[in-house]
């Protein structure tokens, strides 16, 4: 019979807990540290003219996300790690600048809305999705929106061309199924794996619009429908003026923003 192997020495509980406390006293040094960081970039783009652009920049915080997620780690989940940062990130941009949200969706759109942009941008309720678009027309404004049967909020953002869905939310697919859109007036870039939303008017099922597209080479489903609109989510990144898309069935049609695709995948 073989030998049962050693078991791993278990460390003295009280030789643990002043490991904790070192490494708390050291994060926060860390986590003060880059705070402070954060007012050296807010005096440097003021110097440089650029204190009144909205520092969110979607596609830069999911590059740096994926790194860190894509670093072999003891025993920090996916889901502990998006939050320490999430945090970290709004923080720095509320010293950045003027940053707020305003949500419409009730409590699960307020709860993705904080996991997604953390604690510190102040937050208003919106009492319909076109007021919380309107906020996101202000300065450091976002709309976070839940998509609903009964609204075809999405749809106006064919005539509103500053405003982009920039995220999807949740942003982990361990958190559950996208159910909510962020829009402000940001950047959208390509980030290596993205999903953008399109809308078409065109009539009739959706089966024969997913049909012609991917007969383009377009992976697409539907996402909702309402008011004689159809909000598809196209699996990559794609430009507005895409030859592929202007082929699609319908009269009004349009990119409205991508963002990227949740993080655990």
């Amino acid at each position: 019979m073989a030998d049962a192997e050693p078991k791993p020495a278990v460390q003295p509980l009280d030789a643990v807990r002043a490991r904790i406390d070192e490494i708390d006293a050291e994060l926060l040094r860390l986590v003060d540290e880059r705070a402070s960081l954060a007012i050296e970039v807010a005096r440097a783009k003021a110097a440089a003219g650029e204190g009144d652009k909205f520092a969110l920049r979607p596609a830069r915080e999911a590059q740096l996300l994926r790194r860190l997620l894509s670093k072999d780690r003891l025993a920090a989940p996916p889901g502990l790690v998006v939050r320490i940062w999430r945090e970290l990130i709004g923080d720095s941009l509320s010293r950045q600048g003027p940053y707020h949200l305003s949500v419409w969706g009730g409590a699960r759109a307020v709860e993705l809305a904080r996991s997604r942009f953390g604690a510190a941008p102040r937050l208003a309720l919106a009492a319909k999705p076109e007021d919380a678009l309107a906020a996101a027309k202000t300065p450091g404004g976002v709309a976070v929106i839940a998509l609903a049967r009964d609204s075809a909020w999405w749809g106006r953002l064919l005539a509103e061309p500053t405003l982009k869905v920039f995220a999807a939310l949740p942003c982990l697919a361990a958190w559950g199924p996208m159910s909510t859109l962020a829009v402000g007036e940001v950047d959208v870039e390509p980030t290596g794996s993205d999903t953008t939303f399109w809308v078409t008017d065109a009539p009739g099922p959706a089966a024969p619009i997913l049909t012609d597209l991917s007969r383009d080479g377009v992976a697409a489903s539907l996402l909702v429908e309402a008011g004689g609109l159809k909000l598809f989510a196209l699996a990559g990144y794609y430009q507005p003026e895409d030859e592929r898309l202007a082929r699609a069935p319908g009269r009004l049609t349009g990119v409205i923003g991508a963002a990227p695709q949740p993080l655990d995948v």
